[in-house]
């Protein structure tokens, strides 16, 4: 069996499945249920002043079918009082001394609200500290979270302050409501971060009734923003992740976030960098026991590769993570279709006729049955043939040799700054 322990800047559990600060880690009884079921690590919900949370409080995007594809959330920080969490933690790190918890923070951006934090939830034993600087929604227009988060500056002094203090190890949560997530996180190392902890929830609003023309979801006839999360955010999340990890002034431990719901999922984080993750929605959706599918399912990965480790799964693909002028212009590939397996349902042929470059003919052949073949000659390799092919295995992109020698376009730019 692979070692599944995961080790995030010092902070060490029994495998890199953590749940995310949220409503599945509001308590001690939730939290211990989840360690139970085979969770490696938690995040307990934002602590900081008990607020008053509002009903409802949840939306979902259903896609073709598809439950819970996105999930709204306008649930503030925790409104339980922070003596009752302070207590919960320290009972539930007496029952399970080598699971990871770490403590979600959230205060006015004043250093001496800081340091008192810190310091009363260290005092209950807690393995690390998870500046929360990402919630969007409620928080923010009280100058918290990703008010706090979308300022460099703002990032890099709250880190600074929590150092001053803090004896455990420092996770600063970033948000991805900016445009360039790499300037908070190299704000958060340059204030002495141990580790970073992306994406946080992205703006949103999950619909509109249009029967009764209410947003939804509604309170009281008026709706808001809110965090958006679930599967739809795994591809912003993998992009700003791989951002983080190859930029050279971060180069600290990160902890992935954001749409993770499969062992598949967590395996493209861990190779885009991530140490271990941290999962919200799919537990939300589907319970604890998710975590046995997401286990076995790692478990068996490594086994396959021929790996020792799950450290060994991480950052070995961000070497491969580049700029688009660095890419291969002369690189090709082109479609083939396999007449074996395709049904001729003309899904590929309609797409790239209409919204592609026509280089996909319906023919007949010496028996009357219809065919589709791809003119080579024309195919630019866009892929969209095989993406919108229903059946697995009737489209392949394929290599094309030309004879080019690689030239991105960088080269090709130096190449004619040098003539």
């Amino acid at each position: 069996m692979a070692d599944l322990i995961s080790n995030l800047a010092g902070i060490t559990s029994p495998n890199p499945f953590w749940l995310a600060s949220a409503p599945p880690t509001n308590s001690g009884y939730q939290v211990q249920r989840a360690f139970e079921a085979g969770w490696g690590g938690a995040v307990w919900k934002t602590l900081g002043e008990p607020i008053m949370n509002s009903t409802s409080r949840f939306a979902a995007l259903h896609f073709n079918g598809k439950r819970v594809a996105g999930f709204n959330n306008i649930e503030l920080i925790s409104d339980r009082p922070l003596d009752v969490n302070l207590r919960e933690i320290a009972d539930t790190k007496k029952r399970f001394p080598n699971h990871a918890i770490v403590a979600s923070l959230m205060v006015e951006p004043k250093q001496e609200k800081w340091h008192e934090i810190v310091k009363r939830v260290e005092a209950v034993g807690v393995d690390g500290l998870e500046l929360n600087f990402g919630c969007p929604h409620g928080m923010a227009e009280r100058g918290m979270g990703s008010a706090s988060g979308q300022v460099p500056a703002l990032v890099e002094q709250q880190t600074v302050w929590v150092k001053e203090v803090a004896r455990t190890p420092v996770i600063v949560k970033l948000t991805p409501n900016i445009t360039d997530i790499t300037a908070t996180a190299e704000a958060a190392a340059q204030g002495g971060a141990d580790a970073i902890s992306l994406i946080n929830t992205i703006n949103s609003l999950a619909g509109v009734d249009i029967d009764t023309w209410q947003t939804i979801p509604n309170v009281d006839g008026l709706g808001t923003h809110g965090g958006y999360c679930g599967p739809a955010v795994k591809p912003i999340a993998l992009h700003m992740l791989g951002d983080c990890a190859r930029h050279p002034n971060v180069n600290i431990p990160i902890s992935g976030i954001g749409g993770i719901a499969t062992w598949q999922d967590a395996v493209q984080f861990l190779l885009m960098g991530a140490s271990n993750v941290q999962v919200c929605t799919a537990a939300m959706h589907h319970g604890f026991r998710i975590v046995e599918d997401l286990l076995d399912g790692l478990s068996a990965y490594l086994e396959e590769k021929g790996l020792a480790s799950v450290q060994e799964l991480v950052g070995q693909s961000v070497h491969r993570y580049s700029e688009w002028g660095n890419l291969n212009l002369n690189h090709q590939v082109v479609a083939r279709i396999n007449r074996d397996v395709c049904i001729n349902c003309n899904k590929c042929h309609i797409s790239c006729e209409d919204t592609a470059h026509q280089c996909i003919g319906r023919y007949t052949d010496e028996n009357g049955a219809p065919y589709l073949k791809v003119d080579e000659d024309e195919c630019v390799g866009c892929n969209l043939c095989s993406i919108v092919c229903p059946v697995e295995g009737a489209i392949a992109m394929v290599p094309k040799p030309n004879g080019l020698p690689p030239m991105s376009w960088n080269e090709r730019q130096a190449a004619i700054a040098n003539d």
